[in-house]
């Protein structure tokens, strides 16, 4: 880490940035991009999303490269970016222009996502249901800086490691729609993207095009009811778990066999959100009841598990089209549509050696999260280095 600042200067928000309301309709603004509080990523200084002017109707704000878009609205959501271009933003936001002569318009971004200012920003939020931060009250604060030439040296060590964590989410929204790709071709019989070493290995040949009906048996789960709620007992599996949640009721009463799921289960969700709770997932909590709308998928003795829940994986957005809603955005289906669908399906040592492939890459993609993770600590412990643990 970098040495603290030698010496620290007070100064009233105000003097550091200018509030920009230049305020104009969307129609009138001659811009090609519209950023609501929706597009901004938290704790990301990226904008990735935009919307067009023409999707909106009240009054906008407007913004020119370089300058500082701020959710005043909810300011938890430490939604916080640097404009890239012109446009117009939601008025729920802030258009914040740095002030060179005191602060580095490089800086004052990283600054203004320290725990510090934060928490400041939040401490004098009015409302309760969407606290909402005014110009007047933050132009007060004081906040302690380093020189100018001390933010140099900061900013080199923020922007590099900026720079690195958004490569690495660069490279995690790429890896899922591209695994899928692959995946597809390869279950359709095209094994031309998997590594040579692996492809010999394959005998295409005796691959066999069956119903996920043939592959595996289907069991349900029960209709648990609030009432059969416990405080203890066993894990009642809902929708919500079968994606990772740990948040359980529980039954205290008698079993029947075929409730009980045990780890490393197969199960499919075929009721739920889709994208959220609608799919597949391996069981890794504790043995449990199974509650309805989920079904336990039982490969059949020729079917790998790994491979199957990764076939899964791949046709659930298929399945989703053929679902059909109930109660606003949840999804339902018929067993029909879940046994229907057809694969290719390789013979028993295949789908071993290629669910071990996907395996491998699926764990790649989770050392970048990982690394992505570590950098984002770095660079908060960076951002609380140059911001004293008192008030003013």
């Amino acid at each position: 880490m970098l040495e603290r600042p030698s010496k620290l200067t007070s100064y009233r928000f105000d003097q550091l940035a200018d509030h920009i309301s230049q305020r104009v309709m969307p129609a009138e603004a001659d811009v090609e991009r519209y950023v609501g509080l929706e597009h901004l990523d938290p704790d990301s200084l990226r904008i990735r999303r935009w919307g067009d002017p023409s999707e909106v109707e009240s009054t906008k704000l407007r913004f020119e490269a370089g300058d500082i878009i701020f959710g005043k609205r909810r300011v938890y959501q430490r939604k916080v970016a640097v404009a890239d271009t012109e446009g117009i933003c939601s008025a729920h936001a802030m258009v914040l222009r740095a002030k060179p002569d005191t602060v580095l318009p490089e800086f004052l971004p990283f600054f203004m996502q320290s725990e510090l200012f934060m928490e400041r920003a939040l401490s004098i939020s009015v409302g309760s249901l969407s606290p909402t931060i005014n110009w007047r009250a933050l132009a007060k604060e004081e906040f302690l800086l380093p020189s100018i030439q001390e933010q140099v040296r900061y900013v080199e060590a923020f922007q590099a490691m900026s720079s690195s964590i958004e490569c690495h989410k660069e490279l995690l929204s790429q890896f899922d729609p591209l695994l899928q790709r692959h995946f597809g071709n390869v279950i359709e019989g095209d094994i031309g993207s998997i590594p040579e070493c692996i492809r010999g290995s394959l005998d295409v040949s005796n691959w066999k095009r069956k119903s996920l009906g043939e592959l595996c048996v289907l069991g349900s789960g029960n209709g648990f009811r609030p009432k059969d709620w416990s405080e203890r007992g066993m894990p009642i599996i809902r929708i919500q778990n079968v994606r990772g949640s740990a948040d359980f009721n529980y039954f205290a009463g008698e079993t029947e066999p075929k409730w009980i799921v045990e780890p490393g289960e197969l199960l499919f969700s075929w009721a739920g959100v889709p994208g959220v709770s609608f799919g597949p997932g391996i069981w890794n909590g504790p043995t449990a009841v199974l509650n309805q709308h989920i079904y336990r998928v039982t490969p059949k003795d020729f079917v790998d598990r790994d491979w199957l829940y990764e076939v899964l994986l791949y046709i659930t957005p298929k399945i989703e089209r053929r679902a059909h809603g109930f109660k606003s955005s949840l999804l339902h289906i018929k067993k029909i549509e879940f046994t229907s669908q057809s694969v290719l399906v390789p013979t028993l040592d295949d789908q071993r050696i290629l669910a071990h492939w996907i395996q491998g890459l699926r764990q790649q993609r989770n050392d970048v999260k990982s690394r992505t993770g570590e950098l984002r600590t770095m660079l908060k412990c960076l951002q609380d280095e140059l911001t004293p643990n008192y008030d003013l």
